[in-house]
Formats: C-alpha cells, structure tokens, sequence
C-alpha cells in the first residue's frame, strides 16, 4: 500500500515500525525521494509537549549530557507479536529506540544486552549508546514487567527533568531538593490523550510540512536511522 501510494505520488503518514526490515524502510526511502514525496512515521513520543519543553530547558544550559527510556509492560503468558512476524524492539520499543536518536542525536556506538525472559521471544532489551554529540544513552526496555510505565530523563550541566509524559515533569536544579513539577494538563492546557501525548501535535506538524512542502521531521530517511539502531541493539550484545 505504501509503495503504490508513494508511485503515485502521494504524500504520506504512516504509523511505526516504518517497516518490517531497515532495508524496506531503505527502499520506502529511496522511492519517496525519487518521487518527491513528503512521508512522516508516527513516533508521536519526539512530539510529546512535556518531552520538547524538558529538552528545551535543559538545552538552555548547554549540550544534553545524558538520556535515558524506559518502557516498562506486563506481557507474560503471552504470543509473540502478530504470532512472530515481528519482533517487540523493531514494532513497539522503537519509541524509546527512536526518542534516544531525538535527543542523543546521531549514533557512534552500542553495546546490549538482549534476552529472552520466560518466553521463546525476545522481550528485554538494555543498550548503552554512544552519540556523536558525545551524549550517553540508555534504553532499558522490559516486557516481564509488572506494569505499563514509559518515562523519559534528560540530564544536562546541573539540570535533570524526569518525565511521565502522559502526567508530569520534575526538573531539578543546582542541587536543590524541590524540583519544578510541570503539570501536563495545566501546561497544555488540554486533558485528551491525544492532546498530551504528543498525537495532536505530530499530525499538526504533518499538515504545516504539507503546506509549506517542507520534509517533516519523522520522514522516511530519518527513520531509516532509527530501523538502523534498533539493527544495531541486537548486533552488539556483549
């Protein structure tokens, strides 16, 4: 479906993983390009208002030294995804995965350790990443868990923001007890699911990129980085 659209030259947005394979998100790449087509992938977390305030202030002091996702589920006695024609990094940790790249920026190194927890899948996922901007990343992914929790750090010189993005921020500075507590709903101002958790606001910039015919942030080659590190979890366990 999406390669028929983009030979027709239709612009679009498509939910994540962007492919099964980092080399068919490659190929959708490289067709939308030729075809001068404006694609986005759903990775509604870089869009998240608590998420882009929190690197916003931290920024503020300088370069982000470290980042770190956790993504946290109960998922025992299950089937592996759609029966295992998918693993869970590639279709459902690659927000954590993809937010990583968002904050970090580009990759210069991993090291992982992936296994397989009361499952014949794999559903626990940790890597130690090295960017470029000399930031250090850590995803810590665990599907044996004992409850859905996604939260987000972000540490920068003296500053750190722990994140629920769906709830909170706490932004602590200078050593001082009492952190900055930014309320998501009083933020934004809204209360709706997808108006906190980044969903309105990625569609929002879909539409603007549209209009201005200008490549949206979440496009196809971006992505591709992002099927690239999630390649390069499972390649460099220790």
């Amino acid at each position: 479906m999406v390669i028929h659209c983009l030979n027709e030259k239709l612009n679009i947005f498509i939910e994540k993983p962007p492919g099964v394979t980092s080399e068919q998100t490659r190929q959708m790449a490289n067709l939308a390009e030729k075809k001068g087509v404006l694609t986005m992938v759903g990775f509604q977390r870089r869009f998240a208002p608590l998420i882009v305030e929190s690197k916003r202030r931290i920024e503020e002091r300088g370069e982000v030294i470290m980042t770190q996702t956790n993504f946290f589920k109960y998922y025992l006695n299950q089937p592996p995804y759609y029966n295992g024609a998918i693993d869970i990094l590639t279709c459902d940790a690659i927000h954590s995965v993809d937010l990583l790249r968002e904050i970090g920026g580009e990759v210069k190194k991993v090291k992982s350790i992936v296994r397989n927890l009361f499952a014949d899948y794999d559903n626990f996922f940790c890597a130690l990443i090295e960017f470029s901007s000399g930031a250090t990343g850590i995803l810590s992914a665990n599907w044996t868990s004992g409850k859905r929790i996604f939260s987000v750090e972000i540490h920068g010189k003296g500053i750190v923001a722990f994140i629920n993005p769906e709830k909170e921020a706490v932004i602590y500075k200078d050593g001082k007890e009492e952190g900055e507590i930014i309320n998501v709903e009083e933020f934004t101002g809204k209360k709706e699911l997808f108006e906190i958790a980044g969903f309105l606001d990625e569609n929002r910039h879909f539409i603007e990129c549209i209009e201005k015919k200008k490549l949206p942030k979440t496009n196809f080659s971006d992505a591709v980085k992002t099927m690239e590190l999630v390649d390069m979890i499972y390649k460099s366990v220790i």
